[in-house]
């Protein structure tokens, strides 16, 4: 973990599950916060509808959980969403529509900031984003970049790989923890859940936005390593460490550094699980 990472992820390594909830649901929340989410997040902006955000805002205050996200930097609600984060104990602030220009709009002091990258310009600035002193992650938001775009969804997915794979870069070029991958809106479909988790694993993910407690188990297990996973990256660690090469063969396996390192990231992922 660089040292960026250290110093601005907090609890965040270890985070795989993403719950959002609406912010003005004291029940949902509730039932949220009671769930196995790594992360829940009180819902200020598409959860919320316009007439009730100030209602919203109460219950939050009065909830108090440890991550809010606010409603986007150029909306009417911005400045009111401040004033009530500002004054909580929170863990995170997740921003919208994330920018660097958004970011700055938060202010320089304040917790960690995960940032939505959800619109054409911020996908072209997603690295900048990333590289603001409070950013500690990264999630890609489908839904709006879609319709900008004009995306068709496809069962697949492939319509937002060049997304995905984009903040996967920009994420580990800037020196924060992996970003945290779209949401899947069909409630019911576990098996599609599992699948787009995997794949989006495969890509370089290590969380994922979710939309109810059911979801939650299903994108925990996604993004932790396996116990066969675990006891290769043991065995490739331990050999490695006990020859002292640069160089080495396991079971067959050619074994260099850049693989070793891989093994040591499976088993902090795995010690977090």
């Amino acid at each position: 973990m660089s040292d960026r990472q250290s110093a601005t992820a907090r609890d965040l390594s270890h985070a795989r599950s993403l719950l959002f909830a609406p912010g003005s649901d004291e029940r949902k929340l509730a039932t949220a916060l009671a769930s196995e989410a790594d992360l829940v997040v009180a819902d200020l902006e598409d959860a919320v509808a316009p007439a009730e955000k100030p209602a919203a805002r109460d219950v939050v205050a009065r909830v108090a959980p440890p991550v809010v996200r606010v409603n986007g930097a150029d909306t009417e609600w911005f400045e009111r969403d401040l004033e009530l984060v500002g004054g909580m104990d929170l863990d995170v602030v997740v921003l919208p529509k994330a920018t660097p220009d958004a970011v700055a709009a938060l202010g320089g002091k304040g917790p960690p900031v995960i940032a939505i990258v959800e619109t054409a310009q911020g996908l072209r600035l997603a690295y900048e984003t990333a590289c603001a002193e409070r950013v500690s992650a990264l999630i890609l938001g489908a839904v709006d970049l879609g319709a900008e775009l004009g995306l068709e969804p496809r069962a697949d997915g492939l319509e937002i790989l060049h997304a995905r794979s984009r903040v996967v870069v920009d994420s580990a070029a800037a020196g924060i923890r992996a970003p945290f991958d779209i949401v899947h809106l069909e409630i019911e479909d576990d098996a599609g859940l599992e699948q787009q988790a995997a794949f989006a694993r495969s890509l370089g993910f290590r969380g994922k936005v979710c939309i109810h407690p059911q979801q939650v188990p299903i994108v925990n297990r996604a993004f932790a390593p396996s116990e066969r996973e675990v006891a290769w990256a043991r065995r490739v660690v331990d050999e490695f460490e006990a020859s002292g090469e640069g160089v080495m063969a396991v079971n067959g396996e050619m074994i260099d550094l850049p693989v070793v390192e891989r093994a040591r990231r499976i088993l902090r992922e795995g010690s977090t699980a």
